[in-house]
Formats: C-alpha cells, structure tokens, sequence
C-alpha cells in the first residue's frame, strides 16, 4: 500500500470544519476521475466517504478502503452496504443498484466538503432514510449556485438520471475552479498507466467492516436477496 503522509481527508476536514469551493471541487474532480476509471473496468467502489480518501504528501487525493467494492460487468447488485449518510435511494429502498451509487455518494462528498456535514443528517435512522429517499435536499446560503447545480444533479432520486461522470469532470463549477495541469497520472500499482486516473487507488487489505457508530455516520451491512453478492 502507498504512504499516504498526510491522512485520512476526514482529519482535515473536521480540522478546517469545510473547504473552500476551490478545494472542493479539485478534490471532486479527482475522486470523478478516479471513479471513472474503477467504473470502465466494472468496479462498483459502494463506500465513498472522507474516511475513505487519503491524502498524500502533495496534497493529491488517494481513494481506498475497497472492503465493499464489487467486479460486477454484467450484474446489478443487491447488498445493502456503505455508510449510512451515503446510501443511495436504491439501496434504502432495497432494490438492485449498478455503478452509480458512487455518482450518489459523490454528490454527498461534495456537499459535505462545501458545509461540513451530510445533506440528508437527521436524529435516527428512520428519518435518515426518509430524507433520502425523498431527496430532502436544501443548501446553506454561502454554497454557490455553480456548486448547487453539480450537486442537485448528482443527488437525483432516479440513478439512470445522475449526471454521468465524463459530465461531472466538464460541469461549469469544475472547470471554473480546477486546471489542466493537475492530472497527474498515479495509482498504487503502477505511476507510469497512461489510462489510470490522477487520484490514486489503493486497496485495503482487511476485510469488510462490521456495523459500527462513528461520530457522523454508521457503517450498515444487510444481505438483502442474493448469497453470491456478499463482497
């Protein structure tokens, strides 16, 4: 596994309490990049959270933890699994879910890295859920309207419907606060792909998480239908 020198991502945003715009949407733009490339080999990463992103010596932005990640080229899944804050309306409503859950849980990240919690944070599970599955989405006022339409069109109920990832990396919000010279290519196997994405990948050697509370959110598993969908 790389060094990652610098951290947890969720360190230093419960340490600066939010980004900036400019930061945040580096940051979303890499993890896009980076999801990009997981989705074009089949890969369903299913727990993006800043628990999940590392932060190397540069600054640059290491995607791991794939505990619950799933090689699915043909398949719908069917397990319920992530982390509570995060889940997507398909899996709260326990129906089969594809790639993008993780354009969902993108559309969380970046709304959390903007405002330092969760969209849809709410006292119990129940409520949780119910907030999510009516997509009960409202923005503080220093968010942007560039920022509020990315993330409006990432939180969208109906998964065929969020915006594609290649529109993520070209939406205005984007474009306006990142450059062209920061792609440099890295991944934890090899630095010299020419089709690996800028955001380093790095795979988790302990096995999936159990249910556990954190201090913003609560890893949930439940096997819904299928036994061969336990990854």
């Amino acid at each position: 596994m790389e060094y990652a020198a610098k951290g947890e991502l969720y360190n230093e945003l419960h340490r600066v309490g939010r980004f900036s715009e400019k930061r945040s949407a580096q940051y979303i733009r890499s993890i896009a990049d980076a999801l990009k490339y997981l989705h074009s080999k089949h890969i369903i990463h299913r727990d993006i959270k800043p628990e999940n992103l590392l932060l190397g010596l540069k600054g640059e932005v290491k995607l791991a933890d794939f505990g619950w990640s799933v090689h699915a080229p043909s398949l719908r899944r069917q397990t319920m699994c992530g982390t509570l804050d995060y889940l997507p309306p398909e899996m709260v409503e326990r129906k089969p879910h594809d790639s993008s859950v993780d354009i969902w849980s993108l559309g969380v990240l970046a709304y959390e890295f903007l405002t330092g919690g969760a969209p849809f944070e709410a006292e119990g599970e129940s409520a949780t859920f119910r907030r999510i599955t009516t997509v009960d989405l409202s923005f503080p006022s220093h968010v942007s309207s560039g920022a509020r339409d990315l993330i409006t069109k990432l939180l969208v109920h109906d998964p065929a419907s969020r915006l594609p990832l290649e529109d993520v990396l070209g939406h205005p919000w984007i474009v306006h606060h990142t450059s062209k010279t920061e792609t440099a290519v890295t991944t934890s196997s090899s630095s010299s792909s020419s089709s690996a994405p800028s955001t380093a990948m790095m795979a988790s050697s302990s096995s999936a998480p159990s249910i556990q509370a954190s201090s913003s959110a609560m890893d949930v598993s439940m096997e819904m239908t299928s036994p061969s969908d336990s990854i």
